[in-house]
């Protein structure tokens, strides 16, 4: 059975995560909630969780305060948040799991079984690595994302991401100092993730980043000449739209 605590400042917040919980009987048990740092200090020491609903804002401080603050993060964590589209951005690069706030049953159900699925090292210390960096580091080329293989968890800067490739299941992803690596995710997971990110999908199996195109060349659909020497067959359907995207 997995072992949840709830770090919230507002009561109908807790009130509402607990209720969801409560369906949860024989699979997760609530060990405890409180509303401030340090209190959440005390309770994760005490209690030692298998996952906690962190809320973004704490009475002045934040949740990102609390993590800085343990000495480790043995723990899945699900953020809770009203906030921006920036934030949401971060965590989704970061591979975390958050809940926007007012909380549905729909999305917590997903995130609960995100949870009770995943089995072995959570890795969790790896992804709010990436959730500071890129809190930190608001321009769009110093942003990294998480990427989940085989082996673990890969950390890459967007801007160093020259093309993906569908691998059935799987994605070929590839870095502009001639590394690659296999992603265990589709090519459509990381074209919901770096959509807005100057990428394009010229293809069912490509998706590019628009940065490294050096030249297009004329055809049916034609060609993207990538910075890594490869030609990227662009379809025909997509090609009015990717020369769009080139032009500005």
């Amino acid at each position: 059975m997995l072992q949840a605590i709830i770090v919230d400042d507002e009561q109908h917040c807790i009130d509402r995560i607990t209720h969801l919980l409560n369906t949860y009987e024989g699979k997760l048990r609530l060990l405890g909630s409180c509303g401030s740092v340090s209190e959440a200090r005390t309770l994760i020491a005490s209690q030692s969780p298998d996952v906690v609903f962190l809320d973004v804002q704490l009475n002045g401080e934040t949740g990102f305060d609390l993590l800085r603050s343990l000495p480790n993060t043995d723990f899945e964590v699900v953020f809770t948040t009203a906030y921006d589209t920036y934030a949401v951005e971060a965590f989704r690069y970061s591979a975390l799991d958050y809940l926007l706030k007012p909380i549905g049953s729909e999305e917590f159900a997903d995130t609960i079984s995100r949870i009770m699925e995943k089995t072995g090292q959570k890795d969790t210390e790896k992804k709010i690595e990436t959730l500071f960096h890129n809190f930190e580091h608001k321009v769009n080329q110093l942003k990294k994302i998480v990427v989940p293989t085989l082996d673990g968890l890969t950390l890459w800067a967007v801007n160093d991401i020259i093309r993906c490739q569908s691998d059935g299941n799987y994605t070929n992803i590839f870095h502009r100092e001639h590394k690659r690596i296999t992603a265990t995710k589709t090519l459509k997971y990381f074209e919901e993730l770096l959509g807005t990110d100057h990428f394009f999908r010229v293809h069912k199996s490509h998706f590019i980043n628009l940065a490294y195109v050096e030249k297009y060349l004329k055809g049916k659909g034609g060609y993207a000449l990538m910075a890594d020497g490869t030609h990227i067959e662009v379809a025909v359907r997509r090609k009015e739209e990717f020369l769009k995207k080139l032009k500005g």
